[in-house]
C-alpha cells in the first residue's frame, strides 16, 4: 500500500510540475522585433541563458531554479526569457537586425563558460552578466536588481550582501 501511495505521489508530481521550458519565451528568432514585443508588454529588459546540451550546471539551473513558479511568474513579468545554445548553429537575428548564428552570438557576446546569464536593456545594449550557476535565492535578487535598475547605482555583490542582511 505504501509504495502504491508513493507511486502516485511521484506521478502527480511529475505530472503537475513545471518545466524549465515555461521559463523560456518563444522567440520569433529575430531579437530586434523581441525588443519591440518587450517594450509593448512593459518589460523591463531581455534576459537571455546561455548554455549548452551537455552543461552540468545549465541543466543543475533548469532542474531547480527555473522551473520554480515564483522565478517564472517574476521573470515572465519584468522580463522576455530566452534560450541560446552557445555552441548552436541556428541562425537568429541579433539586436540590429542582422543574421547570426546562436555560437557567434555568444562569441560576440564574450560568453567563455556555461551558464552565462545576459541582461539586456530595451534598446539591446548589454547591462550586465553573470557567469556560472546561480541558486534560486541569488538568482530572484539578481532579477531584482535589473528590474529595480539598482545596477545603475551599485554592483550586484553590495546589493547582494544588503539584501540578504535584511
Amino acid at each position: 500500500m505504501l509504495k502504491l501511495i508513493l507511486s502516485v505521489l511521484l506521478f502527480a508530481n511529475i505530472l503537475f510540475a513545471q518545466s524549465s521550458s515555461d521559463f523560456f519565451d518563444f522567440s520569433s528568432d529575430n531579437l530586434k522585433e523581441d525588443l519591440q514585443t518587450a517594450k509593448e508588454e512593459g518589460k523591463k529588459g531581455i534576459f537571455i541563458f546561455f548554455g549548452m546540451d551537455d552543461c552540468p550546471f545549465c541543466h543543475k539551473m533548469k532542474m531547480n531554479v527555473l522551473n520554480k513558479p515564483e522565478v517564472i511568474k517574476f521573470y515572465k513579468k519584468n522580463f522576455l526569457s530566452f534560450e541560446i545554445d552557445v555552441n548552436g548553429n541556428i541562425e537568429t537575428h541579433n539586436f540590429d537586425g542582422k543574421a547570426i548564428s546562436h555560437k557567434n552570438f555568444a562569441n560576440k557576446h564574450q560568453v567563455r563558460a556555461t551558464p552565462a546569464l545576459i541582461f539586456f536593456d530595451l534598446d539591446g545594449n548589454k547591462i550586465f552578466t553573470r557567469p556560472g550557476y546561480s541558486n534560486l535565492e541569488e538568482f530572484m535578487l539578481l532579477g531584482d536588481f535589473i528590474a529595480t535598475k539598482k545596477y545603475k547605482t551599485d554592483n550586484f555583490v553590495k546589493y547582494k550582501r544588503e539584501m540578504l542582511s535584511k
